[in-house]
C-alpha cells in the first residue's frame, strides 16, 4: 500500500507455530522421530494480545491454548509459558506486558490476577491476590508497565476504570467511572504507554480515550456509527514512529490509522482468510523498527507488516 508522502505499508509474512521459529531439524532429529514418533509442536489456538521485548522476542497470549507463546526469531528458540497444575494455576491469560528488564506481565481475567513470569519464563510472583485466594479485580484485561515511575497500569473491564499500581500491586489511583463522557469508559479492553500518553481502548464507547499518566484526559479518536472514522468492535491500540494511532477493529476486520486530532488517515485489512485479511483480529503491537503485528485470532496466527515513514531530509554536519 502506497501512502501520502512517500510513506508505504507492506505485508511481511505470518506465523502460527513452533516450527517456523526453529530451524530445519537435521537427518538424526528425523530418524528419532520415524522411530519414536515426530514431537507435538505448539500452534496458536487462539491468540490474543501481543508484545514485543528488547530482544525482539514476541509474545503472544493465548487464551484457547491457557498458555502465553514466547517466540524468538532471531535465536530460533521457542517457549511456552503455562501454569495448569500448580496451586495458582493460570486461567484465561489475557494481555500482555513487559518491564525494562523483560519480564512478562499477564492479566488472568477469570482469576481476576496479574501473573509476573522472568524473562526465561520461570514464575515470580502474582499480583492481586487476596488472602481468601480470590483475585482483587473484577475482569482485568489490558496491562502496560511504566519500569521508570514503578507503576503498572491494568484496566478492569467489569468495573469501568483504569487501576495505577506501584510495582508491588498497591492501589495508587484509579482513573474513569462507568459513562460516556471524557474520562467515562464503557467495558475498556486494552491499553498502551507511549511516551507520556496513556491509550485505553474503550470498547462499547466504540473509541480510544488519551490520558496523561496522572489520567488527565487528552483526546480520543473514533465513534460509534457507519461513517469514516466510526468503530464497531475496537480492540487493541498502539503507535508507529510519527505518532499516529493503529485500532484494530474486530467486526470490520481492518486496522484504522488516525492521526492525533482523530482523522482517519487510512485503514488496512479485511475480513477473509488470505494474506493481510483477518477474521475477529484482537492484538496489535507496533516495534521500534515500525513493523506492526495484528494478532489475527480466528485464522489462528500473527500477521507482520512493515511501515516506512517518509525519508528525513540529509543535514549537513557542524563545521
Amino acid at each position: 500500500m502506497s501512502l501520502d508522502g512517500g510513506r508505504k505499508l507492506s505485508w511481511e509474512h505470518s506465523f502460527s507455530s513452533e516450527t517456523e521459529v526453529k530451524p530445519n531439524r537435521g537427518f538424526w532429529n528425523k530418524l528419532v522421530d520415524v522411530i519414536a514418533g515426530a514431537p507435538e509442536f505448539h500452534s496458536l489456538v487462539r491468540p490474543y494480545s501481543i508484545v514485543a521485548d528488547s530482544r525482539g522476542r514476541i509474545i503472544v497470549t493465548d487464551p484457547g491454548a491457557v498458555g502465553v507463546h514466547v517466540f524468538d526469531f532471531t535465536e530460533h528458540k521457542y517457549k511456552f509459558i503455562e501454569r495448569k497444575k500448580e496451586k495458582d494455576p493460570m486461567l484465561t491469560p489475557q494481555c500482555v506486558a513487559i518491564d525494562a528488564q523483560d519480564n512478562i506481565y499477564v492479566t488472568d481475567s477469570d482469576s481476576g490476577v496479574i501473573f509476573v513470569f522472568a524473562t526465561n519464563g520461570k514464575y515470580l510472583r502474582t499480583i492481586g491476590r487476596l488472602k481468601g485466594g480470590e483475585g482483587y479485580f473484577k475482569r482485568p484485561t489490558g496491562i502496560a508497565v511504566d519500569s521508570t515511575a514503578q507503576r503498572i497500569y491494568v484496566t478492569d473491564t467489569l468495573r469501568d476504570q483504569v487501576f495505577v499500581l506501584d510495582m508491588q500491586g498497591n492501589v495508587l489511583q484509579t482513573i474513569g467511572k462507568t459513562g460516556q463522557a471524557q474520562g467515562e469508559f464503557n467495558l475498556p479492553t486494552e491499553l498502551r504507554l507511549d511516551g507520556p500518553n496513556l491509550m485505553v481502548v474503550d470498547a462499547m464507547n466504540f473509541r480510544v480515550q488519551v490520558f496523561d499518566r496522572s489520567g488527565s484526559f487528552q483526546y480520543a479518536v473514533g465513534k460509534i456509527g457507519d461513517s469514516s472514522g466510526a468503530m464497531f468492535r475496537p480492540k487493541a491500540v498502539s503507535v508507529d514512529s510519527e505518532g499516529d494511532l493503529y485500532v484494530v477493529d474486530a467486526l470490520w476486520g481492518v486496522v484504522q490509522v488516525f492521526n492525533r486530532q482523530g482523522e482517519l488517515l487510512y485503514y488496512f485489512g479485511s475480513r477473509g482468510t488470505h494474506a493481510a485479511e483477518f477474521q475477529l483480529p484482537a492484538g496489535l503491537f507496533i516495534d521500534h523498527s515500525d513493523r506492526v503485528f495484528v494478532v489475527d485470532s480466528f485464522n489462528r496466527r500473527v500477521q507482520v507488516f512493515q511501515y516506512v515513514g517518509p525519508k528525513k531530509p540529509a543535514t549537513e554536519g557542524t563545521k
